[in-house]
């Protein structure tokens, strides 16, 4: 009989497509997790890895017991959790994806789910948008928080959550002597004109800046790019860039020393940010938790 453990290692291998990187992530050496790869494989009478100098990716017969091996797997997770809702307890682990932009609104998010139900353990990925759709269609996250525009309607509920705009952090000393000591905002031109730093170009944060500052024929000063939000922070503070953040993260962060938060404008443009679901039957009681907190975070 075909174990759940052996269909967990097999769903991590198609996830990481990487003998050592799906081994690490299982917990197991890599001889091991190769020998029982294999040993699925002669229990089931069929290839189920492309095999070369290294991962070539699943056959066909691969990807089909891969696809099976996922449904499984969400059932037996979904009758873990109806057992415990059953006795009255909500309990299991929540995967939440993030867009990096939403982490600190995820945050709060997670912080109320933990008041109402204490036995949930609440799991934050952050991720940019595409590996939030990737994943939660193959089941390793069981809710994303991300740009409503990043995913289509098929299959899944939307929850809106708020409307993401941005402010510019910059050093006191950078715009002492461009802004009157009392301006609260900047042009989207005016923080062109400084050195910035800001997430990476594939980040979807980082397009959508992109976008503003090209719709107005500009094109901003980039000294460095990272995938989250902490470098540029920090060099921010210390004197040398200038960043751009959602509002949403700068309010959860509070007074930051030496910088000055100015609101962009001209244009001042926003852009939705969601929860989303699978729609699945039956649903996980973590998954109904977290959607019954979302609604009672929004009213």
């Amino acid at each position: 009989m075909i174990e759940l453990k052996d269909l967990r290692l097999l769903s991590a291998l198609a996830r990481h497509r990487h003998f050592a990187k799906a081994a690490q992530d299982s917990g197991m050496s890599q001889p091991a997790f190769s020998m029982r790869i294999r040993n699925l494989e002669e229990r089931l009478g069929v290839s189920i890895v492309r095999r070369g100098n290294r991962f070539q990716g699943l056959t066909e017969e691969g990807m089909m017991i891969v696809r099976r091996a996922r449904s499984i797997l969400d059932d037996a997770k979904a009758l873990e959790q109806e057992v415990a809702a059953a006795r009255g307890e909500v309990t299991g682990t929540l995967v939440l994806g993030v867009v990096p932009t939403a982490t600190a609104y995820a945050a709060q998010m997670v912080d109320r789910l933990h008041l109402t139900h204490p036995r949930v353990l609440a799991r934050i990925e952050v991720l940019s948008s595409l590996m939030i759709q990737q994943r939660l269609f193959d089941g390793t996250i069981d809710a994303g928080v991300t740009y409503h525009d990043s995913l289509g309607p098929d299959q899944v509920t939307i929850q809106p959550l708020y409307e993401e705009t941005y402010v510019l952090v910059a050093p006191e000393t950078m715009v002492a002597g461009r802004l009157d000591a009392t301006a609260d905002s900047i042009s989207w031109a005016d923080a062109a004109a400084l050195p910035l730093s800001l997430l990476e170009p594939q980040m979807q944060n980082r397009r959508i800046l992109d976008r503003i500052f090209g719709d107005q024929g500009l094109r901003p000063e980039v000294r460095s790019d990272s995938s989250g939000f902490m470098a540029a922070i920090v060099m921010a503070r210390a004197g040398s860039v200038a960043t751009i953040l959602p509002e949403a993260l700068m309010d959860a962060l509070g007074p930051l020393s030496g910088a000055r938060v100015l609101r962009l404008v001209d244009p001042a443009p926003s852009r939705p940010i969601c929860m989303v679901t699978l729609d699945r039957q039956p649903e996980l009681t973590t998954v109904k938790a977290m959607k019954g907190v979302v609604d009672d975070f929004t009213q």
